[in-house]
């Protein structure tokens, strides 16, 4: 059977650098008092995804090894030493990250990260 040259992952052929909504959650974050440690590993780890061209969660893994997918196109990271975490939804295809949770370990606790 042949296959039409137009098959095949249109994502994996492409540039396609990640973009990344909702900043200003990681902002309002690390500026509240007492979490001004955050600021820089969420800094750190805004500048590699912003950078990133990931088709995939190998491709995710392979720049933040301790990456999670807990389903539902939902993603959870640790940051800083494991003290923070950070939940987003990945349109790998799109090109976006949409952070929906940003907070410490105890917080994150409390919700449902494959829903949020």
């Amino acid at each position: 059977m042949r296959i039409p040259k137009f098959c095949g992952t249109f994502a994996a052929k492409t540039k396609l650098i990640m973009r990344v909504v909702s900043q200003k959650a990681l902002k309002t974050f690390y500026e509240t008092p007492g979490r001004e440690e955050a600021k820089a590993p969420l800094q750190r780890w805004l500048e590699i995804a912003e950078n990133a061209e990931w088709h995939n969660f190998a491709e995710m893994r392979a720049d933040f090894p301790s990456v999670d997918s807990v389903g539902n196109q939902h993603y959870v990271f640790n940051i800083g030493g494991n003290k923070f975490r950070l939940v987003v939804v990945v349109k790998f295809v799109m090109g976006y990250i949409f952070i929906r949770f940003v907070g410490t370990h105890s917080e994150y606790d409390k919700i449902d990260c494959s829903t949020i």
